[in-house]
């Protein structure tokens, strides 16, 4: 079994955008289906958005594991903006507020907005691999902190980005919708680049 890690390129957009689903818990779909035209697989209006050239849910943030030359996993990460560049969260669907005000809690920090694998390429070091590249973005976008979310009820999610090194630095309620399964807290870790 040979695994590479990748840039993403615009080509790769469908695939980002599957893998997405799998890791947004729902709410990428809510997003892309105001996008939707007819029959269009909610999968098509995904990777419009990720053929985006300046947009944080682009390509040109995403990484790909491959394993023997098929994507099996997908880093989406990026640096966040300086507080004063930041969305005015009264523009924001109510839901979504809460993980916008945690990413404002660590402005300039390389936020790893998403990391996914296909389901039969789990349980491969797919996740692994992924992870194991952040340091060196991180360090290329001038970051010295990593920041990610995760919902407090993913709790092998949790323990996973603990083991990587990541503390618990903020929490806010989740605010219920009907688009992920959650109720609880979201959590903001953060760890030095190393």
């Amino acid at each position: 079994m040979e695994l590479e890690i990748r840039t993403a390129q615009q080509y790769d957009c469908f695939a980002i955008a599957e893998l997405a689903l799998m890791a947004g818990e729902g709410i990428p779909a809510h997003f892309w289906e105001s996008g939707r035209t007819g029959d269009e697989p909610i999968e098509a209006v995904g990777a419009r958005n990720a053929a985006s050239e300046d947009e944080n849910f682009s390509y040109r943030n995403a990484h790909l594991a491959l394993i023997d030359g098929k994507i099996a996993g997908m880093l989406l990460a990026y640096r966040l903006p300086a507080s004063e560049e930041s969305d005015d969260l009264n523009e924001l669907p109510e839901f979504i507020r809460p993980l916008v005000e945690l990413e404002q809690c660590v402005p300039d920090s390389f936020y790893i907005n998403m990391v996914a694998s296909y389901p039969e390429f789990r349980s491969q070091g797919v996740g692994t691999a992924l992870m194991g590249v952040v340091d060196q973005l991180a360090v290329d976008a001038g970051c010295d902190t990593v920041s990610i979310e995760v919902f407090d009820q993913n709790e092998g999610a949790l323990r996973l980005y603990q083991r990587l090194g990541f503390d618990v630095i903020e929490t806010r309620p989740v605010i219920p919708h009907p688009c992920h399964p959650y109720t609880g807290n979201i959590v903001l870790l953060t760890r030095p680049v190393n």
